[in-house]
C-alpha cells in the first residue's frame, strides 16, 4: 500500500510540471490509494504563526513566460488574489517571454538597485557566478535552513544546494526535478514479432537495434525501418555512455576528479556509437536533425527505440493509444512503447543511466531588490509558501470550480472546452514561481492517471538506484576558467564525439581535438576543479 501511494504521488509530480496529460476517457483511471490524501487540502499548521509576517509584505519577482500572454486570462486577477491572501504577500509579478529572457536577465542584473527582489534563472553560468562574487545576490546559507520560518525551503537537499553555490556561499534556491528521469522506450510489438525481450545489456540493445533495422519488424517486406532515433541534441549519447561505466561528466580516479573523455570506458562507448552508425542502425543525418521533430520517426513507425527522458518515451506510447495505432501483430491491439531505466554492461551487472541535476533553474535574491534582511525574509516567506500543497494546486491547476472540479471523493477533473487556452492564461505562468521543495507531490486532490503514467512513476523510483552522479557538479562552477570558457570547451568535446561517430575524423583527429581542449583551458579546469575538490575532503 505504501509503495502504491508513493507511485501515485510521484505521478502528481509529473502532472504538476508537465501540466495536463491527454488520455481517452475510457482508459483513464483514478488511483484511489492515495495519489493524494483523502481529505481536502489543509492549511499549513505553521501558517499565521512562525511562517507568516506580522504585516503583509511586498515582494517583486521576475520569472519566465512560456505562453506569450502570462496571467492575462479573465480569471487571472482572482487567481492572484487567492495567492496573495494565502501567502499574505502583495506580489509584483514580471513575466518575461522565454525567448527574450536571457537578454532581459543581463539588462536587469546590470541595472544596479532597480531590480526585482527575486529573479528566476535558467542556468548557473558565468554571468550568475560573476554577479554572485560581485555581491549582487544574498548568501542564503544563514536564512533558508531555519525550519521554524521556512518549513519547506529548510528541507532543501544540501547536495543540490552545492550546485547553486559559489565559493561556499548559497546563492540560489533550486527548482527541484526528478533524479531518475532518464531511460529508454522501445516498440514492443516490433520486438514481439521478432522474438526479442526488453533489453537488459548493451548486447541486447545492439541486437534489438540491428533487428529493428534489418529484420523487417513491421512486416511490410520493405527495408524502411531503423533502430535508434537520434537528433543533434546529444543527451542520449551521455545516457548511453553510462552503460559502459562512463561517469557523468567527471569521474573520481585515485583520489582526483578526471573528465570522462580521458577514460578508456569513454573510448569504448564511442567506438560502439560509431558501430551503430556504420551498421546503419541510426539515421545518417541524425547529427543535423532538429529537436522539434525528434519523436516523429518513433510515432510514424520508422524507428523502434528512443533514448532520453522516460516521460518523453511515454509520450510516444500516448500517441499510439490516442491515435489508435495498430500493432504490427495484427491481433486487434494498439501498438505499445514501454519504458525502461538503466542498462547493464554485461548480464547480471549493475544497470546505469545518467542522473539529472536534480533541479532545473533556480531563484536568486538580489541585493538591489532586497535592501534589508527583512526584505530577504519576506521574499523567502513567499517562496516557502508557494511550495505548500494549496499553492502547488493553484499554480498548476487553477481555481476549484473554475479551472477544475472535484467529485465527492475529491477526484480531480480538468474543466476543458473551447476556452481551455484562455483558462491556462489565468494561472499557467505561476508554476514558474514554485521551487517544489521539498517535493512536488500534491496531497490535496486525487489525480486521475493512466496505466502508462503509473509505469512512469514506478520507473522513476526504481531508476534512482541506477543513476550516475557528476562528482564535479558542485565544483566546476567555482572554476574561473570554466566560468569564462566552459561553453567553448564543452563544444570542442561534443563536436569531436559527433565527428568521430559519423566518420569525419579518425582516432588521431579525435585525440587532436582532446589536445586542443586541454591546451585552450581544459587542463586549467582540471586543476581548478581538483583544488576545490581537495577542500571538500
Amino acid at each position: 500500500m505504501r509503495r502504491k501511494k508513493l507511485l501515485s504521488m510521484l505521478l502528481a509530480t509529473a502532472l504538476v510540471i508537465t501540466s495536463f496529460a491527454g488520455c481517452s476517457a475510457k482508459e483513464e483511471k483514478t488511483n484511489v490509494q492515495g495519489n493524494v490524501a483523502t481529505q481536502p487540502p489543509k492549511v499549513n499548521e505553521n501558517a499565521g504563526v512562525t511562517n507568516t509576517p506580522k504585516e503583509r509584505q511586498k515582494v517583486s519577482i521576475m520569472s519566465f513566460d512560456y505562453s506569450g500572454q502570462a496571467m492575462m486570462g479573465p480569471n487571472a486577477e482572482q487567481v492572484i488574489k487567492v495567492l496573495e491572501d494565502y501567502t499574505q504577500t502583495d506580489v509584483e509579478f514580471q513575466f518575461v517571454p522565454s525567448d527574450a529572457y536571457e537578454d532581459k536577465l543581463s539588462l536587469t542584473l546590470a541595472s544596479g538597485s532597480d531590480m526585482p527582489m527575486i529573479i528566476a534563472c535558467g542556468s548557473f553560468n558565468a554571468n550568475i557566478v560573476n554577479n554572485a562574487r560581485a555581491g549582487a545576490f544574498w548568501n542564503l546559507n544563514d536564512f533558508i535552513f531555519d525550519e521554524a520560518k521556512y518549513p519547506n525551503l529548510s528541507k532543501a537537499n544540501k547536495n543540490i544546494c552545492n550546485m547553486v553555490s559559489v565559493d561556499g556561499g548559497l546563492y540560489g534556491i533550486y527548482r527541484a526535478r526528478t533524479l531518475g528521469r532518464n531511460g529508454f522506450g522501445y516498440r514492443k510489438d516490433w520486438a514481439d514479432k521478432l522474438g526479442l525481450k526488453e533489453p537488459e545489456t548493451i548486447d541486447d540493445v545492439y541486437n534489438m537495434l540491428y533487428q529493428f533495422t534489418h529484420g523487417d519488424p513491421d512486416g511490410n517486406g520493405k527495408k524502411d525501418t531503423y533502430g535508434l532515433n537520434l537528433c543533434k541534441y546529444t543527451g542520449p549519447l551521455d545516457i548511453m555512455q553510462t552503460w559502459f561505466g562512463v561517469g557523468n561528466g567527471w569521474v573520481e580516479q585515485n583520489g582526483s576528479l578526471v573528465p570522462v573523455h580521458r577514460t578508456p570506458e569513454y573510448e569504448e562507448a564511442l567506438d560502439w556509437f560509431k558501430k551503430l552508425y556504420d551498421d546503419g542502425l541510426i539515421a545518417k543525418d541524425w547529427a543535423v536533425r532538429e529537436t522539434g521533430t525528434w519523436m516523429d520517426d518513433n510515432k510514424n513507425g520508422l524507428s523502434g527505440m528512443y533514448i532520453d527522458t522516460i516521460d518523453n518515451a511515454r509520450k510516444v506510447w500516448d500517441y499510439y493509444v490516442n491515435n489508435n495505432i495498430p500493432s504490427v501483430l495484427n491481433d486487434g491491439t494498439i501498438a505499445s512503447f514501454p519504458m525502461g531505466g538503466g542498462i547493464a554492461k554485461t548480464a547480471g551487472g549493475q544497470k546505469h543511466t545518467l542522473a539529472t541535476a536534480g533541479f532545473n533553474g533556480f531563484f536568486v535574491l538580489t541585493k538591489g531588490g532586497c535592501k534589508t534582511e527583512a526584505d530577504v525574509e519576506a521574499a523567502l516567506h513567499f517562496l516557502d509558501k508557494m511550495n505548500d500543497d494549496e499553492m502547488q494546486i493553484l499554480s498548476s491547476y487553477g481555481l476549484k470550480d473554475i479551472h477544475y472540479s472535484l467529485d465527492e471523493n475529491n477526484v480531480f477533473t480538468d474543466i476543458k472546452g473551447d476556452n481551455k487556452d484562455t483558462l491556462l492564461l489565468d494561472y499557467e505562468a505561476l508554476n514558474q514561481t514554485v521551487a517544489y521543495i521539498p517535493t512536488n507531490m500534491i496531497t490535496g486532490i486525487k489525480i486521475p492517471t493512466t496505466e502508462r503514467q503509473d509505469i512512469q512513476a514506478e520507473l522513476y523510483i526504481e531508476n534512482e538506484k541506477n543513476v550516475v552522479f557528476n562528482p564535479a557538479a558542485a565544483l566546476i562552477i567555482n572554476s574561473e576558467t570554466y566560468t569564462l570558457n566552459g561553453a567553448n570547451l564543452d563544444q570542442i568535446l561534443n563536436d569531436a564525439r559527433t565527428q568521430y561517430i559519423v566518420g569525419e575524423i579518425d582516432k588521431d583527429g579525435l585525440k587532436a581535438a582532446w589536445n586542443l581542449w586541454a591546451s585552450t583551458g581544459g587542463n586549467d579546469v582540471i586543476e581548478e576543479v581538483n583544488d576545490a575538490y581537495a577542500k571538500t575532503k
